[in-house]
């Protein structure tokens, strides 16, 4: 086969969808390195992928269809083949669906592929043809999209490569260096023209030691202090009244309502200053070109979608979005939907006659245990995740993985604590095994990926194994059958140049080249403008305009008396995402954890030391671990790092303690939201 080398684009679940070069040596993944060509990534790739080569041939790769043999959880298994491995499943699933109908069967996936096709592909049309459950919601980012689409109609929003014309970044919940790394160049050379650099973030990142101010406020209070700082603009007069009257609804609705709304009254509920506030609102109203920045860090708390309604806001009172460098950047995901990639050909279109019923995919655990459910739900397919470690309140997802009575199908790379209480394992290929376009949603380039090599062994990419699947349960219909190029060309619009694409890995997303979308109104809202007070909203039982409500589990809520500490669970240390690459050996030992990480003043209250052994708990579970003293805490905060797996936290592992009651709007978990107390562990 000789040597060759291909173009591809990393397919985590990362803004920053790098380009990369891949080598192969008579069909063996030999080297990875960026690719310098890119124009985002610019060659550079993180410590994750950098030994991606070593994470394909890694010896604990699954590599055979394997059937259980041992107790649920055991991780027992014998080898199969597939023909075996689809005939048992065949077999189990249609017993279940005879009996209880198609909405017996639960399908389960995340974005451990953020690829066209291998995320989205297939799958669609083979549960509406099984007449299954359908999956609604999202761990992250659903809740920062519908928040940002309740203001101005859309989830669009400004090119974050503009932030090198700001006057003002303000990186809000957001770890830019290590989570969006490849933008923070930008940042800088913001930085060299004069902007200033604000993060607002609980907790004291990399990205705050870097910036020339940290807000550090209370998790789950951003409402507060984003009211506050409308009520600064507004009682100042800090507003482009013009921008408000011609591009707005609302206006007078929000200033009645956030009138009371002062520095004063919010910082004890943020655990800051009020002149604080109030400075930092001043600095916002009073610099046109003034960026916001957030990604979802925000979302996971019980008002996440209205604080991501809320900041898309403030760049429409201070009119910030005439100004080059100015409003608010998000996601991108949504241009390249708009102008290149259509995700709505892969919506089943009539082959189940009436609606399903659905599950928010954070709260799986409710859905695998509630014993109301009707009919129960007796079949799980799991794919491209890991929700026994990554679903808030794991305790309630690893309780219904462990039924008898549940059939548990997991496609998988390697033996993951949810592969572990599988009855079937199907073995999952790598992204330089597989074919694919990769949209980004922190740039504006459209990736190509290119597979080096086959598959190793008998793994298979997504599309594969539910094409397979499809025929093993004698499912006929075309759109179940497609190839890899067919589902490409049929997603790519018609437009986009295929050549380029192919031949640089990348290609610009169309129309983008000069972003500026509300420097002259054009919201896709109802009313055109942006809605500071929203009809739709409303309609939906939510507050027409902005407001703060205390939460079950937050700041000020009667539950803080048993469990006084906030817990954050840090997902992205630098050699993990997520639980990816944590089994490996290279990666977690080079990693330290995990830990209880403790503020000095909160551990010297407790009688804890740096070093001592102590359990963080609530009413959900408890973790025992080593106390590190952090300077990176304030006062009131616990925090431990999720994403190890196994027995690396010695039984719960950090989602065992997290919230999994929803937010306001867009179906997110609100796992930010989680109390708990911290005391030195029994002897």
């Amino acid at each position: 086969m000789g040597t060759i080398q291909v173009l591809g684009t990393c397919h985590h679940d990362c803004p920053d969808s790098c380009g990369w070069t891949a080598t192969a040596e008579d069909g063996v993944l030999t080297n990875l390195r960026g690719n310098p060509e890119h124009p985002f990534s610019k060659g550079e790739l993180c410590p994750k992928v950098n030994r991606f080569v070593h994470r394909v041939n890694d010896p604990d790769r699954l590599l055979h269809p394997m059937i259980r043999t041992g107790e649920k959880g055991a991780g027992e298994f014998r080898q199969a083949t597939w023909s075996e491995a689809l005939d048992h499943i065949v077999t189990e699933v249609n017993a279940r669906r005879d009996q209880h109908g198609g909405e017996t069967i639960l399908p389960w996936w995340s974005a451990g592929t953020q690829g066209t096709i291998q995320q989205s592909a297939i799958h669609p049309h083979f549960f509406h043809r099984l007449g299954a459950m359908e999956q609604a919601g999202n761990v992250c980012g659903a809740v920062a999209a519908v928040g940002m689409a309740a203001a101005y109609g859309s989830t669009r929003g400004a090119d974050p490569l503009q932030l090198e014309h700001s006057e003002l970044v303000i990186l809000w919940g957001t770890n830019t260096r290590l989570t969006n790394r490849h933008l923070w160049p930008t940042v800088e050379l913001a930085r060299s023209r004069g902007a200033k650099i604000v993060v607002v973030d609980p907790m004291k990142t990399i990205t705050a030691d870097a910036a020339d101010q940290h807000i550090q406020p209370l998790p789950g209070t951003d409402m507060a202090l984003i009211l506050a700082m409308m009520h600064v603009l507004i009682d100042e007069d800090l507003l482009d009244h013009a921008y408000i009257a011609d591009h707005s609804v609302g206006f007078d609705e929000l200033a009645a309502s956030v009138n009371d709304r002062t520095p004063e009254w919010a910082a004890p509920l943020c655990g800051l200053d009020a002149d604080t506030i109030r400075t930092f609102a001043r600095s916002y109203g009073s610099t046109q070109a003034a960026m916001i920045r957030g990604l979802v860090g925000a979302e996971h708390h019980a008002h996440g979608g209205s604080v991501f309604r809320s900041l898309s806001l403030l760049p429409v009172l201070t009119g910030a979005w005439r100004h080059r460098g100015g409003g608010m950047a998000r996601s991108v995901g949504a241009w390249q939907e708009l102008a290149d990639v259509d995700y709505g050909v892969f919506s089943p279109p009539t082959m189940a006659a009436e609606p399903r019923r659905s599950y928010l995919q954070p709260q799986l655990g409710q859905a695998l245990t509630d014993p109301t459910m009707d009919p129960p739900v007796t079949v799980l397919f799991a794919w491209s995740g890991n929700p026994a470690l990554s679903m808030p309140n794991t305790g309630a997802v690893e309780a219904g993985l462990r039924r008898t009575d549940l059939f548990t199908v997991v496609s998988e790379q390697f033996m993951t604590d949810t592969a572990r209480f599988a009855d079937v394992v199907l073995p999952a290929a790598m992204q330089t095994e597989t074919l694919d376009i990769v949209p980004s949603w922190g740039h504006l380039w459209l990736g190509w990926n290119e597979p080096a090599t086959p598959p190793m062994g008998e793994a298979v990419s997504n599309t594969e194994l539910f094409r397979r699947l499809a025929a093993a349960f004698d499912f006929n219909e075309p759109e179940l059958h497609l190839d890899d190029e067919d589902l490409i060309e049929l997603a790519l619009h018609p437009d986009v140049d295929r050549s380029e694409l192919r031949t640089n890995g990348f290609v610009r997303i169309r129309d983008t080249d000069d972003l500026m979308p509300y420097a002259d109104g054009g919201f896709a809202t109802a009313s055109g403008k942006a809605e500071f007070a929203s009809d739709a909203m409303e309609a939906i039982g939510q507050p027409r305009v902005p407001t703060w409500t205390p939460t079950p589990e937050g700041a000020g809520s009667e539950l803080m008396e048993r469990f006084p500490l906030m817990l954050t669970t840090p997902k992205k240390q630098p050699r993990f995402l997520n639980t990816s690459y944590s089994m490996l050996e290279a990666h977690h030992s080079r990693e330290k954890g995990p830990f209880i990480e403790l503020d000095a003043a909160d551990a010297a209250a407790r009688g804890l030391a740096d070093g001592d052994t102590a359990t963080a708990f609530n009413d959900r579970g408890r973790i025992t671990l080593t106390v590190q003293i952090s300077e990176r805490l304030r006062p009131g905060l616990a925090a431990i790092a999720w994403g190890w797996v196994g027995d690396a936290y010695g039984g719960t592992p950090a989602n065992g303690l997290t919230n999994d009651a929803t937010t306001d709007i867009g179906g997110g978990a609100a796992y930010g939201d989680t109390l708990v107390q911290v005391e030195p562990a029994a002897v």
